[in-house]
């Protein structure tokens, strides 16, 4: 057995030895792009019993080891890796204590600290703090005495705090979580027993200037409550679309006085040399409710100004803007001053708790008014939703046709009311004196889905004038014009309110969600009509596409000829249609034959022969009651006005609806070959 052990073990040396191969690390182009230590210093730790024993610590970066040299006579120096320390005797006195570092690939970079060696007391100490520039609640502190070897500091804030030590011709820094008055303790040490300490307090305290958040980390916002005003900074209890931030004030108005509110101190003066318009978010129980913003002299509360503006929404954060314009600016106004509901006694309810924040300056007042596009980062669109439906602000979904803009309101309506929808209350009434047209751009998701446009005196509801309107597309804008020239402009109308589908409960689907942007106010009534030239701005050209057509206004692919026009119709008829694939569009009124009956349109053709089929229709019942005519091109690549003989047309019928198909009886392919053109639709 103990044969076969030896041979066993043999053989697998014999293996080990077999299976290695020598390598070589011969890649030594690191010590080429190597560098020399840096950072080089030392600390040193001296004992306070009169032996002058001086432990040494010495820092750098890349280093390997250290050579220390005492500075005492010793010519020879102490080798000390990297993290340990070296322990000498001094007597007393002044030395230069040098350190050289030596990185891995022997490169050195070295280091004087002086060292002072005594066993008397340090002496002649001084303390230099400092706040940093770059944050508030930091402090530099800095310190020399004679004598001293070392210096150990507290900051005073927290309990059984831990010294640290610095060198003279240093500087350390601290930063304090809060504002507040705190201690900093030094003391001094040399080679003795006796130390020598110097104190001093600091106060740390962050200015409180505009614009004001109450988002500062460790601030201590000051209010000063008078007459029953009880203001602190708490979470933001009610975050919402316009405020989203973590902290906001709140002001419970109790008994006993009227005028009970809270000022805040500034520790600056406000400066309105350019900016004079204050701006604040509030979070109120109830429309109505009055916020007085009031500025004053710090010294002198009879020098002041002040503004106050009513809450237009309940429940819900909304930006107040305050005209300070007519301030005068000669005066200091430090003191900033809040009382709601002036000439009211609170009772600390509910009904008496309002929020605030973001109280700050602009030069510019922006109102909410018409029109209203909803593209003002400054603007808070503020919608009251009731019965179900919920209006908001978002990115337009489809930024095509007539509407191109970012931002655009939102309609979803849901159960359970038939008359649910939202209103959003303008600044000032609206002035109906010369305008009496109103327009809204429409996004909806159903043809013939209605919109009931409202506007209604802003503290009676039952003073209100309404109209409504039909879409006639489908997933595309389109502009509806709102007849008003009925309303009684004696009175005044601040509320506008849209109603989606009115008599109908929605479900909150996409069927019943719907886009509207551009509410404004024109002179006339600017309806869709013959002539069609497609030039118009506001108008929407909603082409209904059937069967392979696809028609859409574009710039004028040849502005020559008989037609200079910035704007024309295009149709493409598509590959997989049907022969007869085309597209219409539907008027605003029925088209009126009495005066002519010849129908006229300019085409631009790919080809000479092109057919161009003319249909006009019932918009009730366009299957049977409908006329037509079918007219060829007799140019290609140029504008040519082809002419539709209608005297035949039974003009007892009414025809809504215009129809165009070209080529009737072939499919088109989508290629420029069936890409026609078409402008200026006439009666004569």
């Amino acid at each position: 057995m103990k044969k076969n052990t030896i041979f066993i073990t043999s053989l697998l040396l014999a293996l080990l030895f077999t299976g290695c191969t020598k390598l070589q690390y011969d890649d030594v182009s690191f010590v080429e792009t190597s560098i020399a230590p840096a950072k080089l210093s030392a600390m040193f730790n001296i004992t306070q019993d009169n032996t002058g024993l001086v432990t040494i610590y010495p820092n750098g970066e890349g280093v390997a080891y250290y050579n220390v040299y005492f500075g005492d006579g010793t010519a020879a120096p102490v080798k000390v890796m990297a993290g340990e320390s070296v322990q000498r005797k001094y007597a007393e006195g002044n030395y230069d204590v040098r350190v050289v570092g030596v990185g891995i690939t022997g490169k050195t970079t070295e280091a004087i600290q002086k060292l002072t060696v005594s066993f008397r007391a340090p002496e002649n100490m001084e303390v230099t703090t400092s706040v940093d520039p770059s944050s508030a609640f930091m402090i530099n502190v800095s310190a020399k005495a004679l004598y001293e070897t070392l210096f150990k500091i507290t900051w005073g804030d927290v309990p059984n705090e831990v010294p640290a030590s610095f060198l003279e011709g240093e500087t350390v820094k601290h930063t304090y979580a809060k504002s507040g008055d705190y201690t900093i303790t030094v003391v001094a040490l040399s080679g003795g027993v006796a130390t020598t300490t110097v104190t001093k307090k600091i106060t740390i305290k962050v200015p409180i200037v505009l614009p004001l958040d109450f988002e500062t980390v460790g601030q201590t916002y000051s209010f000063v409550n008078f007459g029953g005003g009880d203001a602190s900074v708490i979470a933001n209890p009610k975050p919402g679309t316009i405020n989203t931030s973590a902290k906001v004030g709140r002001m419970i108005k109790n008994a006993p006085e009227v005028w009970g509110g809270s000022l805040i101190g500034l520790s600056s003066p406000i400066d309105f040399s350019v900016n004079k318009i204050m701006r604040l978010k509030v979070y109120s129980p109830r429309v109505g409710a009055k916020v007085l913003l009031k500025v004053e002299n710090a010294a002198n509360n009879g020098i002041f100004f002040e503004k106050e503006v009513a809450t237009t929404v309940a429940n819900q954060w909304q930006d107040l803007t305050f005209d300070f314009r007519t301030i005068n600016t000669s005066n200091a106004y430090n003191n900033v001053v809040l009382i709601f509901d002036l000439g009211t006694p609170g009772n600390g309810s509910a009904n008496f708790t309002f929020y605030f924040d973001d109280l700050r300056q602009t030069n510019t007042i922006e109102e909410l008014a018409l029109p209203m596009s909803f593209e003002s980062t400054a603007l808070n669109y503020d919608f009251v939703n009731f019965g179900g439906a919920g209006a908001s602000v978002v990115n337009n979904p489809n930024a095509t046709g007539i509407n191109t803009s970012a931002k655009v309101g939102k309609m979803v309506k849901g159960a359970p009311e038939v008359w649910a929808g939202s209103f959003i209350s303008l600044a000032k009434p609206i002035d109906f004196s010369t305008k009496k047209f109103m327009k809204v751009k429409v996004h909806s998701p159903k043809v013939g889905a209605k919109l009931l446009l409202k506007v209604e005196n802003q503290t009676n509801g039952g003073i209100f004038f309404e109209k409504e309107v039909a879409t006639t597309v489908a997933n595309a804008w389109e502009e509806l014009t709102f007849d008003f020239t009925a309303i009684n402009t004696a009175n005044s109308y601040q509320k506008v309110v849209l109603i989606f589908d009115l008599g109908i409960a929605g479900d909150g689907s996409a069927n019943y969600t719907y886009y509207f942007d551009d509410i404004s106010q024109s002179l006339k009534a600017d309806e869709l009509g013959i002539p069609l030239n497609f030039e118009s701005s506001t108008l929407t050209y909603g082409f209904f596409n059937f069967d392979g057509g696809n028609a859409s206004v574009v710039a004028n692919p040849s502005k020559t000829g008989i037609n200079t026009s910035n704007k024309v119709g295009k149709m493409v008829k598509g590959p997989g249609g049907q022969p007869w694939g085309g597209s219409f569009i539907e008027l605003a009124s029925p088209i009126d034959f009495s005066a002519g009956k010849t129908v006229k349109v300019k085409v631009f053709s790919p080809k000479v022969g092109a057919k161009l089929l003319f249909k006009v229709e019932n918009l009730a019942n366009g299957n049977a009651i409908n006329f037509e005519k079918e007219v060829t091109t007799t140019k290609s690549g140029q504008w040519e006005e082809l002419s539709f003989d209608y005297s035949a047309i039974n003009t007892s019928n009414t025809y809504q609806r215009v129809v165009l198909i070209f080529d009737l009886g072939t499919a088109g392919d989508g290629s420029a070959n069936f890409t026609y053109y078409f402008d200026d639709i006439t009666v004569n």
